[in-house]
């Protein structure tokens, strides 16, 4: 999975290396632990996030 979100984000130009993801997840995950509420908040962006990669993927394989 973080592969794709990775090359999710190569093709829209924005490069973010292995230990900023992870440091990411641990953050959302302390936060989900500590404020339950916000995990509605953080599964929507995520697949808000994923759905938009996936549509840039589809149609990067359509154009080529």
């Amino acid at each position: 999975m973080g592969e794709t979100i990775e090359r999710g984000l190569k093709k829209m130009g924005v490069t973010v290396s292995k230990p900023i993801l992870a440091l990411i997840a641990l953050i959302f995950g302390i936060l989900v632990i500590v404020f339950p509420n916000l995990l509605q908040w953080i599964v929507g962006l995520y697949f808000i996030i994923q759905g938009l990669l996936f549509f840039a993927d589809y149609f990067e394989l359509r154009k080529g």
